[in-house]
């Protein structure tokens, strides 16, 4: 069962210091998530949701608490190897698509692996590998500029699936998107998780979004409200 368990937070709390005001963003915040899991954490705006993510993505630490990410305590890393387990084990897809402007498709997903020191041609492999899984073959050596906002989402989807990471973080998805599109994306993300078992977690204020999720966190001042699960 351990070998199962992707995420173990442990009475995780992040406060942060306005002037001589503190702020308490989370509070005592324990989760287990296993393998294979998608899982969405819901909340409205200041419920704690973005600040437990940037906390499980390696992007800040608590500032009490515990966080293992694959059985090793990363809660206490330093900043240069907190960089390297985000490279290698999560791949993050932002509501702002976070392209490169003025590049390919195909050069935008190859940035993990060259920050990797993956040889250039088996980095092509990959990204273009990667472009395909999420429906933009022919689109590889489109600009940008060049495509719409679903085809850069996808983009940005094929990106953080290249380096094969452990763990898929999506912070507001579709939120860019119009409602057709934004479905399309979710689709890709329960059949990522259905059919090659990704394990995602998924950040949305919306139920009809987290709906697409198996298990779902709501989180409200800092704190879990409550949790369901299909």
């Amino acid at each position: 069962m351990k070998n199962n368990v992707i995420i173990k937070a442990e009475n995780l709390t992040k406060i942060y210091k306005v002037g001589e005001t503190q702020v308490v963003a989370l509070k005592n915040v324990s989760q287990t998530i296993m393998r294979g899991e998608f899982l969405a954490i819901m909340g409205p705006s200041g419920s704690g949701k973005s600040t437990f993510m940037n906390i499980i993505g390696c992007l800040d630490r608590p500032s009490e608490g515990k966080y293992y990410l694959e059985g090793t305590e990363v809660s206490s890393l330093d900043k240069n190897t907190l960089a390297r387990i985000r490279n290698k084990k999560i791949g993050f897809i932002f509501q702002t698509f976070n392209l490169l402007p003025r590049t390919t498709a195909l050069e935008n997903t190859e940035l993990p692996l060259i920050y990797a020191n993956i040889p250039s041609k088996k980095a092509r492999e990959l990204a273009m590998r990667a472009l395909q899984a999420v429906g933009l073959d022919g689109r590889e050596f489109h600009r940008t500029n060049q495509l719409s906002g679903g085809e850069q989402q996808r983009v940005a989807i094929a990106r953080a699936l290249v380096n094969n990471p452990s763990l898929l973080l999506a912070d507001e998805p579709t939120g860019n998107l119009d409602t057709k599109t934004g479905a399309e994306i979710l689709e890709i993300f329960k059949r990522l998780n259905e059919e090659e078992r990704k394990t995602i977690i998924l950040v949305t204020h919306d139920p009809e979004i987290a709906s697409f999720a198996r298990r779902r966190v709501f989180l409200r001042d800092g704190k879990i409200l409550k949790e369901e699960k299909e």
